[in-house]
């Protein structure tokens, strides 16, 4: 067999190079087959366990390709913002991105509760009804008409209700509060009477320090503590009422997917199953020992909501995603698919496992 060495020899740099061009002329799969593509990010990778996984997964996805397939990680404002992934991606703009679900939601209503459901679905439902209940399938068939294949990729615990200035006790002070909140949540609260707005995280802090807003939420233990809200607000509000599990997905524009083999697009879907594992195993381990810090060490008191205020955010809950279920057929069928599965779910969950709080009053008595 001629050897690139031998070739150089005679013929130097040119002869190189032509006989890499023969080669590939001869085999012209070894270059089609490699897949060079750019994943931009809605969140930053550094916010533990809510997005660290996306390096995980690409690396996931290069090894089990033997090299072929590489997704290299952009982090949000480097190609695009993270609240733009979705129309970069469904535009060819980026090849793909890892995302949460729900910043497209004006022109996919449905969109955020794939992304996490106020009173739906925890981490692991979620991901029974994503990968058993037909889930996925919905999905892909919703988000094919915006050019995008959406592969569910991460899934994480349940976020906070929030940070105040002061503890949460009763109705009358949800009415007029100054809040940031994201999401369906925040269309519950609006509802509610409180003063809703949107803030990015860079913003927040400064915006609890001078007294802009009286509260915010944003997620998980392990990224509020990135983010420093415990410096000047003391009152930390569970249960994430709002979103008892965050999902994460890759998108992937739909003429890049189409133009994968069946083994390429098994990897993509088999790193993101694993993601889905990784995120919510990496979630759950890091939780616990943040919030003992936060009441043990840096002086926050953790709130549990009454039962008053979580029964009429309940109530409200059912009303706004009955307006939107009669507005949007996809949020109606979805939400329904959903419910369904919680229902049917609802007493292996409550039966099959121990009662919340149980053992801590074993185990005081």
């Amino acid at each position: 067999m001629t050897t690139l060495k031998s070739v150089a020899r005679f013929g130097g740099a040119a002869a190189i190079a032509a006989t890499v061009a023969a080669t590939s002329i001869a085999n012209p799969a070894a270059a089609a087959d490699r897949v060079r593509w750019q994943m931009a990010m809605s969140f930053p990778s550094t916010l533990k366990a809510l997005a660290d996984t996306a390096p995980w997964v690409a690396e996931q996805i290069h090894t089990m390709s033997g090299g072929t397939m590489t997704l290299q990680v952009f982090e949000p404002g480097t190609l695009v913002k993270g609240t733009e992934v979705f129309d970069a991606v469904s535009q060819g703009k980026i090849d793909s991105g890892y995302v949460w679900a729900g910043y497209e939601f004006g022109k996919l209503p449905v969109s955020p509760l794939f992304g996490g459901q106020p009173f739906g679905l925890t981490p692991w439902q979620m991901s029974a009804f994503m990968l058993e209940k037909g889930g996925q399938e919905m999905m892909e068939e919703i988000y094919a008409p915006h050019n995008i294949m959406p592969i569910f990729c991460g899934v994480v615990s349940a976020e906070a209700a929030g940070w105040f200035s002061f503890p949460l006790e009763g109705l009358d002070e949800v009415d007029g509060l100054r809040i940031r909140f994201a999401g369906m949540g925040g269309q519950v609260l609006q509802k509610m009477g409180a003063e809703v707005t949107v803030l990015p995280a860079s913003e927040l802090f400064e915006a609890l320090e001078k007294g802009v807003i009286d509260a915010t939420e944003f997620s998980m233990p392990t990224v509020d503590e990135q983010l420093g809200f415990y410096k000047v607000v003391k009152y930390y509000h569970l249960p994430g009422w709002h979103q008892q599990s965050t999902s994460q997905y890759l998108y992937v524009n739909l003429d890049k997917w189409n133009g994968l083999d069946e083994t390429q697009q098994g990897i993509l879907r088999t790193a993101c199953t694993a993601g889905v594992a990784k995120s919510m195993a990496r979630a759950e381990g890091l939780q616990g020992a943040v919030l003992n810090k936060f009441t043990d060490e840096l002086g926050v008191e953790a709130v549990t909501l009454p039962d008053e205020i979580l029964r009429e955010l309940k109530i409200t809950t059912d009303e706004v995603m009955a307006e939107y279920s009669e507005k949007d057929a996809d949020f109606a069928r979805v939400w329904e698919a959903m419910t369904a599965f919680q229902d049917e779910n609802r007493q292996w969950a409550e039966k099959g496992y121990l009662p919340a709080g149980w053992m801590s009053r074993v185990d005081g008595e």
